[in-house]
């Protein structure tokens, strides 16, 4: 099928555009997206901000899903610009966590569960002018709250230590407001990060450098919390 410009390109996927309402996103090395479409669409129906979904395209791979074409920047964009400050910053991941987390599960019957994004980051969040939408559900799932904010606030320690980031030092004063945001929602615990390192540590798509930084990120994370 016919691609327009290649808007953006992250570790598992390119986005293309289609034309000014809709932009096809090609995952290089996904073999299905029926679960993911499956998660957008339920949190969706929750009025959780995710993308609109659009219609299949013609001659549609099974990697391939359109999505409503977004204008405005991401929030790592953002937070160098001086758009908004990192308690601002912090205060709204833990937001997009809270209402994420009180919708219950699609298919998990412990009531306990909710749905996970676990990785909802500064690049995973699109400032848009009717607010932000939260992009990137290729890792979604259910079970418990605590493991999608240590999620997020491994990856923004691990980004934090990286020397290769320019701004990872800016990094901090964010997870600091974001663990501070999610303090009365439980926090995160080493109980907590255990199995968000063990999932970093899995994660075919990180270098053999980043997962050489998660047990200073989880030791990070601790000294971080309030």
């Amino acid at each position: 099928m016919h691609t327009g410009q290649l808007l953006g390109s992250g570790r598992t996927a390119d986005v293309y555009a289609l034309d000014g309402s809709w932009v096809l996103r090609r995952y290089r090395d996904r073999s299905d997206t029926t679960e993911e479409l499956a998660v957008m669409s339920y949190v969706g129906a929750f009025g959780f901000p995710v993308p609109r979904i659009g219609p299949p395209a013609e001659g549609a791979r099974p990697t391939d899903l359109v999505l409503q074409r977004l204008t405005g920047p991401t929030l790592a964009e953002a937070l160098p610009a001086g758009r908004l400050g990192a308690a601002e910053a912090g205060a709204l991941l833990a937001r997009l966590l809270r209402e994420l987390h009180a919708i219950p599960p699609r298919v998990s019957t412990n009531p306990e569960d909710c749905v996970l994004h676990l990785d909802l980051h500064p690049e995973n969040v699109m400032l848009t002018a009717e607010g932000a939408v939260v992009i990137d559900w290729s890792s979604a799932a259910e079970g418990p709250p605590g493991l999608d904010r240590a999620m997020s606030a491994l990856t923004l320690a691990r980004i934090a230590l990286d020397p290769a980031f320019p701004a990872g030092a800016d990094v901090r004063p964010l997870l600091a407001a974001l663990l501070a945001e999610l303090a009365d929602d439980g926090g995160v615990s080493a109980a907590d990060l255990a199995p968000a390192r063990t999932r970093q540590q899995q994660n075919p798509y990180l270098t053999e450098a980043e997962r050489g930084r998660l047990d200073e990120a989880v030791d990070l994370v601790l000294d971080s919390s309030p």
